[in-house]
């Protein structure tokens, strides 16, 4: 995730914040005397009279907001539903039911809303990915079957911020930082996919470059059908990719 943006960088809206304006509960009254909330007066020296009563402190009501990393996750899911490029700030503004400034608070351009979205995807691929390479009680090819295992399952649970991923055609330079981090990740993954060949764990009539599009090809596949509701449970389909995937790659038995 990226740092919070300096006040320098931030639209100054005195007034408002991820909770938009906050409404006053109405006018100040005196509190009554004798009544429960009334605070006890103090005599004043030689006069024996009490104090006046101090003011109540006003109350304030406010409608409900989004913290930042909500905001992220309901962004995501406007940019998925809407495209990223069809969307403005206002639109953003709109479906949230919030005000524009609000988001503001947190971010400081749609640009870098659309980079904290891609992020959460790319982030967790990159970490699981990168975990799984460097394990050394593992062969290349149990390596390579726990990262694509670890992939599904990230894929689901950040499921709006990797479909946001695979739709960026690199038209900025968010976009074109995005397709460098899907690059690392194919390169690792490649890389496994190498190293199982030479050892023999897979079998090697297939460039490793074609074996590594292919794997992942089925894993992103999943963005296009997957929904919460889905009435298979994540473990179960990251262990049907990891079965059929891996199925394919054995090495044929010589009859």
């Amino acid at each position: 995730m990226s740092k919070r943006p300096s006040p320098a960088q931030t639209p100054t809206h005195p007034a408002e914040s991820v909770t938009p304006d906050l409404a006053e509960a109405g006018a100040e009254t005196a509190a009554t005397p004798g009544s429960a909330s009334a605070p006890v007066g103090t005599a004043s020296a030689g006069m024996g009279t009490a104090a006046p009563a101090a003011e109540p402190k006003r109350t304030r009501r406010g409608r409900p907001g989004y913290d930042r990393e909500t905001l992220i996750n309901k962004a995501t899911e406007v940019f998925v539903a809407r495209g990223y490029d069809g969307t403005s700030m206002d639109t953003v503004a709109r479906e949230l039911g919030i005000t524009k400034s609000a988001i503001y608070h947190h971010v400081t351009s749609k640009e870098e809303l659309l980079r904290l979205a891609i992020n959460r995807g790319t982030d967790a691929l990159a970490s699981a990915v990168e975990s799984e390479s460097h394990r050394e009680d593992l062969s290349a090819l149990d390596r390579l079957r726990h990262a694509v295992h670890s992939s599904v399952l990230i894929l689901i649970e950040y499921h709006h911020s990797v479909t946001l991923l695979l739709r960026v055609r690199g038209n900025s330079a968010v976009e074109r930082d995005a397709l460098e981090q899907r690059r690392q990740i194919d390169m690792k993954i490649r890389a496994l996919v190498t190293e199982a060949i030479a050892e023999g764990g897979i079998r090697a009539d297939f460039p490793p470059g074609l074996v590594t599009r292919l794997l992942f090809g089925m894993v992103n596949s999943i963005t296009e059908w997957y929904r919460p509701s889905y009435p298979v449970d994540p473990e179960t389909i990251a262990e049907a990719v990891t079965a059929m995937a891996f199925a394919g790659l054995a090495i044929p038995r010589r009859e």
